[in-house]
């Protein structure tokens, strides 16, 4: 693990997968500080009076955007003590998280969530996250040369619908932790060599 001053965490996965929630909890849980990618690709749309989706097909032809949102990602890892929230989050600091977390649930179960959680229509969930899904994959593949579906970068995969946020939390917790004690006992033996 890298020799920063705290971990780096990484929190990714597809519109609805819980992210923004167990980044949120993973953070508050090891007393680190909690960044969203998407918080500010939020924020950017709104502040140039875009709706999201707008702003999405607005991404898709001006790298600028991804740009701007990736290098404060970069500073935020550059930093230690964070979990970092985003889709391409895991493979914009790659070199730099200690634990890389990919989130997943079906479609359905995504749209569903977003529909409750937007106060919209589960059609226009389906809708929304489709086309989310569709935007970030190809602004992944053609900014980055990344495959949003090559998961082998990730050191834990897990399905958040088989699971309540409780039990999904329990299981990042113990995750999370074990790998933070192995990093403090790697970081133990390397001060002993010294």
């Amino acid at each position: 693990m890298n020799g920063k001053k705290g971990p780096v965490i990484v929190v990714s996965g597809q519109v609805g997968t819980g992210k923004t929630t167990h980044a949120k909890l993973l953070a508050r849980e090891f007393n680190l500080r909690y960044v969203s990618s998407g918080q500010l690709f939020r924020e950017l749309a709104k502040e140039r009076g875009f709706t999201l989706e707008e702003f999405h097909r607005l991404a898709e032809k001006d790298p600028k955007i991804d740009l701007l949102v990736d290098k404060r990602a970069l500073r935020e890892a550059e930093r230690g003590s964070v979990v970092i929230e985003g889709h391409l989050t895991a493979w914009i600091v790659k070199e730099l998280a200690d634990i890389r977390i990919l989130l997943t649930a079906p479609l359905e179960v995504r749209a569903k969530r977003v529909a409750e959680r937007d106060n919209i229509t589960l059609d226009k969930a389906l809708k929304d996250v489709m086309l989310r899904d569709e935007s970030n994959k190809l602004r992944a593949k053609r900014y980055y040369g990344v495959d949003l579906s090559d998961w082998t970068i990730f050191d834990l995969v897990l399905n958040t619908s088989k699971l309540t946020v409780h039990g999904t939390f329990e299981v990042l917790k113990t995750f999370v932790g074990e790998c933070l004690k192995l990093r403090e006992a790697a970081g133990d033996l390397s001060s002993l060599r010294d």
